[in-house]
């Protein structure tokens, strides 16, 4: 070790025959032992530096611009495409392929509420800020179809209530999470709401084929009147559950 650091450094003989010589000696082992003790010192500086360096990595990944957080993005600018095509074809008279590039544009927008769960836990990028905006994106998503849908003709008569129902219950959930975040209560999401969102997204495809998909398959859109009328129904449940939980909550702060 020394020989490495100073190459150049003269290193006295050392002899049994002299004391200044056993001197010489002790001194060498004592600088030995200083140089490895500086050895260690810069190892367990390696390892501090090399866990820094993990625990920046890690919160870099639970930032904004993380895989999971840009897929909740795109969910979120895959709307307005959504709803111009639909609303180029029917309200503007435009052609039926419109309809189909809607479909596909939905269909990634709602593989990506999957992946973007899948990645966070897997990569360990969970984060409150995506916790925060995933919700948003499917709302978002969501309202914005069923209204023009409705605006559309596809959803009409007593098919309206369905869209009415799932709306409300977006409106009540989202006002239940805002007023118990500030509790410092959160609400988890239950695995049949889960279900619920996946068969409302699928509902919502069959209905933005509406004629194109009529003129393949001419059920398409009485399969997604009835996908939405049986999303609804779970809905109305869901909706109770997380109002129950919620009305827990108030009524325990105001005994507090």
């Amino acid at each position: 070790m020394l020989n490495e650091v100073f190459p150049a450094l003269p290193y006295p003989a050392c002899s049994l025959s002299s004391k200044g010589s056993i001197r010489d000696s002790r001194n060498i082992r004592v600088m030995s032992r200083t140089w490895d003790a500086s050895t260690v010192d810069l190892r367990v500086t390696a390892v501090l530096v090399r866990r820094m360096n993990i625990a920046t990595t890690r919160s870099a990944s639970k930032s904004s611009l993380s895989l999971p957080n840009i897929l909740t993005y795109a969910r979120i600018a895959a709307v307005p495409i959504v709803v111009g095509c639909i609303y180029a074809q029917s309200i503007l008279d435009g052609p039926l392929w419109l309809r189909w590039v809607a479909v596909i544009i939905f269909i990634a927008a709602g593989v990506t509420d999957y992946l973007d769960g899948y990645y966070a836990r897997i990569w360990n990028q969970q984060s409150a800020f995506g916790r925060m905006l995933d919700p948003i994106a499917d709302k978002l998503l969501v309202a914005s179809c069923l209204l023009m849908l409705a605006a559309d003709g596809i959803i009409h008569g007593w098919a309206l209530w369905a869209a009415i129902v799932i709306l409300c219950r977006e409106i009540l959930v989202s006002g239940l999470r805002e007023y118990l975040a500030a509790l410092r209560v959160s609400v988890p999401v239950t695995k049949l709401a889960k279900w619920k969102t996946t068969v409302q997204l699928v509902a919502i495809g069959f209905l933005l084929a509406g004629e194109a998909g009529d003129m393949v398959v001419p059920v398409v859109t009485q399969i997604g009147l009835l996908l939405l009328w049986a999303s609804a129904l779970v809905t109305i449940y869901t909706g109770y559950d997380y109002f129950r939980a919620g009305i827990h909550h108030l009524i325990k702060e105001d005994e507090a």
